[in-house]
């Protein structure tokens, strides 16, 4: 018998936004074979459609928009292009995010706004923009990708921290928001990840491979997470399954935090 798959995914029209970087494309890759039509939002549309091009050729259905998500105006006729294509929005994943790593007070204000832009303004301008077609319709799944960082504090990363703390927050306030009009929001928060972002902060050589093998022994599960660990999770708070939650904090991190 066939794998069935999760419910209420097929056909759907999908927003990741970030899809064309590690975690991001990943998540489109697992949506996409899930059977939904995927909108891959990025500002390096090379890396866009290197993700469509992927998901293409594996069978799904996928399309690259250019979107800077700290540009209102970008956000927004990004979305009605996409929704052009696929139709309105039935799911939002919000996985763009950036940091610089830095001790606090070494930090300057300029810095400060970029971090705040990207991390949290970003989603801000998402959610403003399709929220209000998901509440007029009564339906519809938002997924924000928050960071552990923000559960329990990383150093050199205090305003990431600060920006990932502040979208935890504000996923549990519009999930009481949105409730009545059937519309979820939930929060998943991977802890160290292979990624691009995890290998500028380590940095290469002796050094980074000492922190990894630090990193690595004190995760139970005794390894760092690969792009494909978070996907999962995502699919199933996007779907039917999930359709009584909302409101919550999931960590993917192998162990490495714990939260009763």
């Amino acid at each position: 018998m066939a794998d069935p798959g999760l419910r209420g995914l097929k056909g759907k029209a999908v927003l990741v936004t970030g899809g064309g970087g590690g975690i991001g494309r990943a998540i489109c890759r697992r949506l996409a074979g899930e059977g939904a039509k995927v909108g891959v939002l990025d500002k390096k549309i090379a890396a866009a459609r290197a993700a469509v091009g992927e998901i293409e050729r594996a069978g799904g259905e996928a399309q690259a928009f250019e979107v800077d998500i700290t540009d209102y105006g970008q956000v927004a006729r990004g979305v009605a292009a996409l929704e052009e294509w696929a139709g309105p929005t039935d799911i939002l994943v919000n996985n763009a995010g950036w940091d610089s790593f830095a001790y606090f007070l070494d930090t300057e204000p300029a810095l400060w706004d970029q971090l705040i832009a990207v991390n949290l303004k970003g989603p801000l301008n998402l959610h403003h923009v399709v929220l209000k077609g998901m509440q007029a319709r009564k339906r519809g799944r938002v997924v924000n990708i928050a960071s552990d960082a923000a559960r329990v504090g990383s150093s050199m990363e205090a305003v990431y921290s600060a920006c990932k703390g502040g979208i935890i927050s504000f996923t549990k306030t519009m999930a009481r928001e949105m409730a009545r009009a059937n519309v979820t929001l939930n929060a998943v928060c991977p802890g160290p990840t292979k990624t691009p972002l995890l290998e500028a902060f380590h940095g290469h050589g002796e050094q980074g491979k000492k922190i990894h093998e630090g990193l690595e022994r004190a995760i139970p599960l005794r390894r760092l997470g690969e792009p494909e660990d978070v996907p999962g999770i995502v699919c199933f708070l996007a779907s039917d399954e999930a359709a009584y939650i909302t409101g919550q904090v999931i960590s993917v991190s192998g162990g490495l935090t714990m939260n009763g």
